[in-house]
C-alpha cells in the first residue's frame, strides 16, 4: 500500500515512522530546512527527538511540488494543524485516493467566515464539505501520544468516515501489531470528541495545579464528558460515540497524561503564567487555546450548556483567575445529574 503523509510534526512524523515497515510511505514536509535536517539526520529533532527513522520512509517535500507527490497513492494522511486544513482539503479536492486528517479542534471564526457565511468556527469534516465536497475521506482520532506511537507501545485508534471505503483503507495501512484501528461512521461525535476534550483538559491541568486532589480531577473529567456529549448530540452526533475512543478515552489520557500540551496549560496557568507564557513554553500547538472560544460560542448557540470550557474561555482571557474559575465551578446551583 502507498501512503503519502502530509505534514511532518509529531503525530505525522510518528504515523509514517509507524507504518514503514509494512507499507510504502512517503512523510512530506512543507519547509525545505525542516526537510534537509529529515534527510541529514534521520530524526526529527524537533517534533520527535530520539526517534530514528525506518530507512524505509521516504522524505519529500519542498523540492517535490505536492501535486507530484499524489500521484499513485493509494492513501493520503493529512497531518497539519486544523488551521491548514481548508487550503490543503483544497489542494487535495481532486484527490484520486481515500484522504483522512489526524487534526482535532475547529477552524478561527475570521477563516470560516472568509469562505462562508458561518458565524462559528468550523471542525475539519465541515470545512472539508465546503473546500472539497467530493472528496472521499474522513479522520483518523483517538488517544494517542505521538511519541508512544513512535516507540511502537500499544495504542488503539479510530477511522471515521461516511465512506467505508475510507474506514477500510485506514484500517488496512495502520491496524497491526501495535496500533488497533477501530471503525466508526459517526463523523460528527468523533470530531467533537477530539476538540473538546482539548478544552477539558486544560480545566484538568489547572485542577492538578492548584492541587485541588483526585476527587476534584474524576468530577471535572466526568462532568467535562457530560458537556462534551451534551454539545455532540446537539450537532447530531450518536451518544454513544461518546463513551468510545474518541471521547471519554481521548479525554482521559488528555486530562491526564504527562505529554499533554492542553494540560502542560492547565498547569502553568495555575503556577502563575501568563497565557502567552504557557503557549511559547510548549513549542507545540495547544489546539485548546485556540477552538475554546468556538466550541462555548457553537454551544450557546445552540443552547447547550457547557459551564467548565465557559470557565476555561474566561480564565484564557483573562477576565478569571485560577482559583475564581474553581470558585465559580463549584458555586454553580444544584442540578440532576443526567438533566
Amino acid at each position: 500500500m502507498k501512503i503519502l503523509v502530509i505534514g511532518a510534526g509529531a503525530w505525522g512524523t510518528a504515523l509514517a515512522v509507524s507504518s514503514a515497515s509494512r507499507h510504502q510511505v512517503t512523510l512530506w514536509a512543507r519547509d525545505a530546512a525542516q526537510l534537509a535536517g529529515l534527510r541529514s539526520a534521520r530524526t526529527n529533532a524537533r517534533y520527535l527527538p530520539g526517534i530514528a527513522l525506518p530507512a524505509a520512509l521516504a522524505l519529500q517535500g519542498g523540492d517535490t511540488p505536492l501535486a507530484q507527490a499524489l500521484a499513485g497513492q493509494d492513501l493520503i494522511i493529512l497531518a497539519t494543524p486544523v488551521s491548514a486544513a481548508r487550503g490543503m482539503l483544497q489542494s487535495l479536492r481532486h484527490a484520486g485516493a481515500p484522504v483522512a486528517w489526524l487534526s482535532k479542534g475547529f477552524e478561527a471564526p475570521v477563516a470560516a467566515a472568509a469562505s462562508s457565511p458561518s458565524p462559528f468556527g468550523l471542525m475539519v469534516h465541515e470545512i472539508r464539505a465546503q473546500a472539497a465536497p467530493d472528496l472521499r475521506a474522513g479522520v483518523l482520532s483517538g488517544p494517542s501520544f505521538a511519541l508512544e506511537v513512535a516507540r511502537g507501545q500499544p495504542t488503539a485508534l479510530v477511522a471515521a468516515s461516511e465512506h467505508a471505503e475510507v474506514r477500510d483503507a485506514l484500517v488496512a495501512a495502520f491496524h497491526g501489531a501495535t496500533l488497533r484501528v477501530y471503525a466508526n461512521d459517526d463523523v460528527v461525535g468523533v470530531e467533537v470528541g477530539g476538540a473538546v476534550k482539548n478544552v477539558l483538559a486544560i480545566a484538568t491541568g489547572l485542577c492538578d495545579g492548584l492541587q485541588l486532589g483526585l476527587n476534584a480531577r474524576a468530577a471535572l473529567i466526568t462532568r467535562g464528558l457530560a458537556e462534551m456529549t451534551r454539545l455532540g448530540v446537539a450537532l447530531g452526533a450518536r451518544a454513544e460515540t461518546f463513551t468510545g475512543l474518541s471521547g471519554l478515552g481521548d479525554l482521559v489520557l488528555t486530562a491526564t497524561g504527562d505529554l499533554s500540551r492542553n494540560r502542560k496549560v492547565g498547569l502553568l496557568l495555575a503556577q502563575g503564567q501568563t497565557l502567552a507564557q504557557a503557549v511559547a513554553s510548549l513549542g507545540h500547538v495547544a489546539e485548546g487555546v485556540y477552538c475554546a472560544r468556538t466550541v462555548v460560542q457553537r454551544a450557546a448557540g445552540l443552547g447547550v450548556e457547557m459551564p467548565i470550557a465557559q470557565s476555561v474561555v474566561a480564565l484564557l482571557d483573562g477576565k478569571l483567575q485560577p482559583a475564581e474559575a474553581v470558585a465559580m465551578l463549584m458555586g454553580r446551583g444544584p442540578t440532576a445529574e443526567l438533566a
